[in-house]
């Protein structure tokens, strides 16, 4: 069955959104009229189309952009992309969290250029999300595209549904960490960690 999206134009996709969130700012109580609100649903269509644009990217397509053939020493070796910043939607409350992303790998014979994990982080966080998958979600798809000894992800991020609303715990954070092939062994683990710290 084809999507929605796939139906309609830019423009009628983001007239529909927009028309969505003047409904939902008038069941609010505002004045969707007033100087202030006048062009928000606008505004505000075209800021989720941009917040949720991971859905148009390929992940897979994205590291495949940049793969080298390298020898970069035995399966023990380390390669670390750390404090890559993303922004993410909560697929709970669409709500914001967000924080930093650390991805470490250890090559085969390929290598990857440097900003394709920045940008695969993208891609994975410009959508709806839960922190949880979108570790799995990175770690899979390094693993699947690069092939590596070993690959880990490290996410660290702040929940807004967190903080603004519920508990509102403002200090609160939260700490997610998956790892495949040889970064099952503590040692090299603990490598990682080593390497994370030393800023």
């Amino acid at each position: 069955m084809q999507k929605i999206q796939d139906r309609l134009s830019d423009r009628e996709r983001e007239d529909l959104i927009a028309g969505h969130y003047k409904s939902i700012l008038e069941l609010l109580g505002e004045d969707v009229n007033r100087e202030g609100l006048e062009k928000t649903p606008v505004r505000v269509a075209r800021a989720m189309k941009f917040l949720t644009s991971g859905y148009d990217q390929s992940p897979e397509e994205i590291l495949r952009s940049a793969i080298f053939h390298e020898n970069y020493g035995d399966s023990q070796r380390i390669v670390l992309v750390k404090d890559i910043e993303f922004y993410s939607l909560c697929e709970h409350h669409m709500l914001p969290f967000f924080g930093k992303v650390h991805i470490g790998y250890m090559p085969g014979d390929k290598i990857v250029g440097l900003s394709k994990p920045a940008r695969l982080v993208e891609a994975f966080a410009r959508r709806f999300q839960v922190q949880e998958r979108m570790t799995r979600e990175i770690l899979e798809c390094f693993d699947a595209v690069i092939e590596p000894y070993g690959t880990i992800v490290m996410v660290e991020a702040r929940h807004l549904c967190m903080q603004m609303r519920g508990v509102e715990k403002q200090n609160a954070s939260t700490t997610t960490c998956l790892y495949s092939g040889n970064f099952k062994d503590r040692e090299l683990r603990e490598e990682f960690f080593s390497m994370l710290r030393s800023r």
